[in-house]
């Protein structure tokens, strides 16, 4: 069983850890432990009822009527939500719930499912990638178990590689990319999604791949000359220097743009090199590859 804290309950289910405390004392939802130093944190259990008490108080329930409804209840309510966007949080919300719980199976049924009936572009904009942005943050903060970690990730990969394979590949764009994570980043589901983008609008892809040294992509870059380079950071190792990586791969590579996106963009500050660009979220990922 995993423990959560309450910044966790707040980052998986939207609810700002403010009304989460008042829910507390105002309801009976949650009854959260309290460590020796009187800090909160949750069960698993816990952890799936705020999301299901999120995802029907954003829809129209008011926190008192869910207090009074029974788990068969929340469930029936959760399951008639109509809306399209309510649909998608249901989903994903299951994927977290069945992560926490190590239900694999019941992963890759969601997503089969969700596939069978949306297609596997709709499964990995609308499904997969706000999935992982949501659970990265679990993965971030060490509040997810590695195994948990690698079972999960192994599916969605899977799901992924079929969705890039299935591309043809063919479109307008004459541009090539060259995609690779750096040394100390392991994390490639998010480059796979950027691979996934850039292969259905027909932008050539060059996939390096994860843990790779800056001179290796020096080297691939000189060979084969794309237009771009491309790195997602999701959660980077802990001696992973940032600003020496932005030195290093700019000293290298200095003629050719890079983009970079992922969580270690969302707090950075400096001022960038000349050739590099930050892209801080979806619609500025998915904005500037419509570009290309």
């Amino acid at each position: 069983m995993n423990d959560f804290t309450i910044k966790d309950l707040e980052n998986l289910s939207g609810i700002k850890a403010h009304t989460i405390r008042i829910w507390e004392q105002r309801y009976s939802l949650l009854k959260p432990k309290r460590t020796e130093t009187n800090i909160r944190y949750y069960s698993s259990e816990e952890l799936k009822t705020i999301l299901n008490i999120a995802l029907l108080n954003r829809y129209g329930y008011k926190i008192s009527h869910i207090d009074r409804m029974k788990k068969e209840e929340v469930r029936e309510k959760i399951l008639s939500l109509s809306q399209i966007q309510a649909q998608q949080e249901r989903v994903i919300n299951e994927m977290i719930q069945h992560t926490v719980d190590m239900q694999i199976e019941n992963i890759e049924e969601v997503l089969d499912t969700y596939i069978l009936s949306r297609g596997i572009e709709r499964t990995i904009t609308q499904i997969i990638f706000p999935f992982l942005e949501r659970i990265g943050i679990l993965w971030h903060t060490n509040h997810i178990n590695p195994a948990q970690e690698h079972l999960i990730t192994n599916i969605i990969r899977q799901k992924l590689i079929v969705g890039i394979e299935s591309m043809s590949g063919k479109g307008l764009s004459k541009k090539s990319i060259l995609l690779f994570l750096p040394e100390g980043e392991h994390h490639e589901l998010g480059l796979l999604f950027i691979y996934y983008l850039l292969k259905s609008r027909g932008v050539k892809v060059i996939y390096v791949g994860a843990n790779v040294p800056v001179k290796d992509v020096e080297f691939v870059t000189k060979f084969k000359k794309p237009d771009y380079l491309y790195t997602h950071l999701t959660s980077v190792a802990h001696n992973f220097h940032f600003d020496k990586f932005l030195a290093n791969i700019h000293s290298r590579v200095a003629d050719i743009p890079i983009i970079i996106s992922g969580q270690v963009t969302q707090h950075y500050k400096k001022k960038l090199p000349h050739n590099i660009q930050f892209k801080r979220s979806l619609t500025e990922v998915t904005e500037y590859i419509a570009s290309l």
